[in-house]
C-alpha cells in the first residue's frame, strides 16, 4: 500500500547577491548547506542519526561545490556519519527533483525521514565555470543533431518573448510587480517563519522595493551579439538584467516524512504531495518546459488550473511565467503572489525547495488547498509538483 509523503518543515537562507561582496559571498557553500541542515534537525527535535537520507540539489558541481557537496554538508552539520547524502543536478529544478525523489522514496516505503534541498553559491562558483575548467559539454554527436547550435537561456527567453508577442514594457512591468509583491510580503513578515538568518544576514538582499518602469527601461539587453542577431533576425532584443532573475547565493530545504512517522514523533504534517511530473521539451526554446509539465500533472491529478489556489512558476526570466500563464489560462493574481525569482533570487540548486517553502507558507496564510510549482530547466526540461495543504 502506498504511503502518504508529507512536508513537516521548510527552511531557507536569505537570498544574497551572487557576486563578490554579496551578503552571503563570504560563506562556503558547504557551510551554507550545513546551516540549513542543522536548522531543520534542531527545529524538529531530530537526533543526529534520525534522517534516512539527504538529497541535495546543486548545478555547478565544481570547486567548492564538487565531490558530492551533500555528503560534505551532512558531515559539516554534525549529523551521524551513518547518514548518507547525494547531490542531484536537474539544472534549475535540482532541489525540486530532490523533493520528488524524497517523497517518492517515502511513498514507496524506502524512507521514513528525508531532507531534500539544495544550494548554489554563484558568487564563489560562477555560472558556467564548469565548462571553462573542464571543456564544453557539447559533444560531436550532440552537435551533429543540432548543427546550428543550441543557445544560452537568455536567448531562449528572447525567443519565448518573440513567439508570444511580449513587449519590453510587458516584461519590465512584470518585473516591477515581482519586486513590489516580494517587498510587501517581506514587510508583512510572510517569510519570517521560513527564513534562517545566516552570517548576520536576516533579509533577502535581492528585493528592490523601489523598482520602477523608468529604472528598468534604462537597462540594455543582455544577450544580443552581432552573430546572434544575424542568426535570429526576428528577435527584438528585450531581455535585460532588470527583467531576469539575478545571480544569487542561497540554500533551502524541506523536511519530508511518512505521515505515520510524523505522528510518531509528535510533528505536524503541513502538506502532502499530491502529484508529480517531469518532462522534456524543445532544447532551443529550452524554457517552455513548464507548459507541457503542467498539462501532464493536471491530467495525472484530475485537477484543472482553476482548482489550484496558487502557482509558483520560477521567474528565470519574465517571459517564462508570462508565456506559461498565457498558454494555461492562469489567473495572474495566483501567479507568484509573494514575488518570484526576479525579486527573491534564483540560487540555482536551491530554487526548487525555496519555491516549495514559499508556496506552502502562502497556502497556510490564505487557507488555500492546492498549490502547483513548476520550474524551467536547462536543456529544455521541467518539473511540476502539486501539494495539498493539510
Amino acid at each position: 500500500m502506498t504511503r502518504t509523503a508529507v512536508i513537516v518543515d521548510a527552511v531557507r537562507t536569505p537570498s544574497g547577491r551572487g557576486k563578490p561582496g554579496g551578503a552571503l559571498s563570504g560563506i562556503h557553500p558547504v557551510d551554507l548547506s550545513a546551516a540549513i541542515l542543522s536548522a531543520v534537525r534542531e527545529r524538529n527535535g531530530l537526533g543526529p542519526g534520525d534522517v534516512d537520507d539527504v538529497l541535495w540539489g546543486c548545478v555547478s558541481q565544481v570547486g567548492e561545490q564538487s565531490g558530492n557537496i551533500a555528503r560534505h554538508a551532512v558531515l559539516a552539520a554534525g549529523f551521524d556519519e551513518t547518514v548518507p547524502a547525494t547531490t542531484i543536478d536537474r539544472q534549475c529544478g535540482s532541489s525540486q527533483q530532490a523533493a520528488h525523489f524524497a517523497a517518492q522514496g517515502v511513498m514507496a516505503g524506502q524512507y521514513d525521514i528525508v531532507i531534500a534541498g539544495g544550494v548554489e553559491s554563484m558568487s564563489r562558483v560562477p555560472l558556467g565555470v564548469s565548462a571553462s575548467v573542464a571543456g564544453s559539454p557539447v559533444s560531436p554527436a550532440l552537435r551533429a543533431r543540432y548543427p546550428e547550435g543550441l543557445v544560452n537561456q537568455g536567448v531562449s527567453a528572447e525567443l519565448i518573448a518573440q513567439r508570444w508577442g511580449f513587449t519590453r514594457q510587458d516584461l519590465d512591468a512584470y518585473a516591477v510587480e515581482s519586486h513590489s509583491r516580494a517587498a510587501e510580503a517581506a514587510a508583512e513578515a510572510r517569510f519570517d517563519e521560513v527564513l534562517l538568518p545566516v552570517g548576520g544576514v536576516e533579509r533577502d538582499e535581492t528585493v528592490r522595493a523601489g523598482t520602477t518602469m523608468a529604472a528598468l527601461g534604462a537597462l540594455s539587453p543582455s544577450f544580443r551579439t552581432d552573430a546572434l542577431a544575424a542568426r535570429f533576425p526576428e528577435i527584438d532584443w528585450k531581455i535585460t538584467p532588470g527583467n531576469s532573475s539575478p545571480l544569487t547565493d542561497g540554500a533551502s530545504a524541506v523536511l519530508i516524512m511518512s505521515e505515520e512517522k510524523a505522528q510518531e514523533l509528535g510533528l505536524t504534517p503541513r502538506a502532502r504531495f499530491h502529484a508529480f511530473a517531469v518532462t522534456g521539451d524543445d532544447p532551443l526554446m529550452m524554457l517552455t518546459g513548464p507548459i507541457p509539465a503542467t498539462r501532464r500533472i493536471l491530467e495525472r491529478s484530475s485537477l484543472t488550473i482553476h482548482d489550484l489556489d496558487v502557482y509558483e512558476v520560477n521567474e528565470a526570466f519574465a517571459s517564462v511565467p508570462l508565456a506559461w500563464a498565457a498558454e494555461l489560462g492562469a489567473d495572474a493574481a495566483k501567479l507568484n503572489p509573494w514575488g518570484g525569482a526576479i525579486a527573491l533570487g534564483h540560487a540555482l540548486g536551491s530554487s526548487g525547495t525555496r519555491l516549495l517553502g514559499t508556496m506552502l507558507a502562502y497556502l497556510e496564510a490564505t487557507g488555500g488547498r492546492y498549490g502547483l510549482q513548476t520550474m524551467c530547466e536547462g536543456g529544455g526540461m521541467a518539473n511540476a509538483t502539486i501539494i495539498e495543504r493539510l
